[in-house]
């Protein structure tokens, strides 16, 4: 379980930019807007972020804020996976609401190369911040 000074950073591609729209698959519609923070599978492992084989606060689920405050004490879940077994997540997207890192992309105005820290306040409490690409 990740703890109080856990953090990683990831840099955006166009995937997690435009995760509604930029798809390898067609297993729903397009839908524009949505974003995603991925987590890439070594941090998922070391930290014990799981998918849905696991959960509840602290292991999938976390209180995100933004250091800009756009995002302000929302409920962030760690979901998907590398393969149909794994018990470890591949990415953090607001609870229920697909858009959401998305609407926080286009206010930052991130950009692919940009990365983004994850970092934990608690075990359930978790900070994100865009860094811009140098």
């Amino acid at each position: 379980m990740a703890t109080a000074g856990d953090s990683y950073e990831v840099e955006l591609k166009e995937a997690h930019l435009n995760w509604g729209t930029y798809r390898h698959t067609n297993t729903r519609d397009l839908r524009p807007g949505e974003g995603y923070i991925p987590i890439p599978a070594h941090i998922a492992r070391q930290l014990n972020i799981y998918n849905n084989h696991n959960s509840g606060y602290g292991h999938n689920l976390f209180n995100v804020s933004s250091s800009d405050q756009f995002i302000q004490n929302e409920s962030l879940k760690a979901q998907g996976g590398t393969d149909r077994t794994s018990i470890y997540a591949k990415q953090f997207s607001i609870e229920n609401n697909l858009s959401r890192i998305g609407e926080w992309y286009a206010h930052t105005n991130a950009n692919i190369g940009d990365r983004v820290r994850v970092e934990w306040l608690s075990e359930t409490d978790i900070l994100i911040t865009l860094i811009r690409q140098q």
